[in-house]
């Protein structure tokens, strides 16, 4: 019996994603740590402080946040590879770029507010349009009654603009985390992830579990799954997605803590 081929050798685009991915750097330190200097814990590798990619000193305010950051570096093994270390590519991206630009992404993650996910609802069958209202209506009472904030539902993809003043509600309650880049970066990716910044807004002020907002961003999905089945590729999606929206919650939930 002649031996099995190696996928690599036969698939030719496995081939050319082997050789097309970038060269990952060694480990050059022996243990990341965590050091507290003027109201900011910052990343520190064998003594030394660790920088961003923009050459910032990579340094956060939330502690707890800064030890996932630690864990990150000191789970790394002959190789750095930032696919791994969900901390620290969201604290990059609060340091090198949110907090240049507070307004505009501030401004983005309010423009759900006029297309959030639990706006559209589907019409049949039955037991979509049930899961939708058990998981969403509960949020939308939340925003009403909390916030003064009534939103429009639609069925379908029809577009429905919802009332100006609701929409501003929800874009000053976005400001508040203007406070700390790197709680705005983690709503704006949890409202990236949950295509809704109703939910992460509700799973950042604790209104919601982690699980709970887990589950209603995916609504739809779980449904086709539960209908179709999934892939490997997409579970393996899902699995890092989930871990990036946990991580964004810490980061921020922390402006809730305060």
């Amino acid at each position: 019996m002649a031996d099995t081929l190696d996928p690599m050798e036969t698939d030719p685009v496995k081939r050319a994603q082997v050789h097309s991915a970038p060269k990952l750097p060694k480990r050059f330190y022996k243990e990341a740590t965590v050091a507290e200097r003027e109201g900011a814990h910052h990343l520190l590798l064998d003594g030394r402080s660790a920088r961003t990619p923009g050459k910032n000193p990579l340094a956060v305010k939330n502690q707890a946040f800064a030890k996932g950051l630690a864990n990150d570096w000191n789970a790394q093994k002959d190789d750095i590879n930032p696919a791994t270390m969900p901390f620290t590519r969201l604290a990059n991206s609060a340091i090198d770029g949110v907090s240049a630009a507070l307004d505009p992404v501030a401004e983005e993650i309010s423009g759900f507010a006029e297309t959030d996910l639990l706006f559209y609802r589907a019409g049949q069958p039955e037991e979509l349009v049930a899961l939708q209202s058990q998981h969403w209506d509960p949020l939308l009472d939340h925003f009403k009654t909390h916030y003064v904030a009534r939103f429009l539902l639609a069925e379908g993809l029809m577009y429905v603009q919802q009332p100006t003043d609701s929409v501003a509600r929800i874009s000053e309650l976005i400001s508040a985390y203007k406070k700390d880049p790197l709680c705005l970066a983690g709503l704006q990716v949890m409202t990236s992830i949950a295509g809704s910044v109703l939910i992460a807004l509700a799973t950042a002020k604790n209104v919601l579990s982690v699980e709970a907002a887990w589950q209603a961003a995916h609504v739809d999905e779980d449904w086709n799954i539960s209908q179709w089945g999934s892939d490997e590729e997409a579970q393996a999606r899902r699995v890092y997605r989930r871990n990036e929206f946990e991580v964004a919650h810490m980061a921020a939930a922390a402006l809730s803590d305060e």
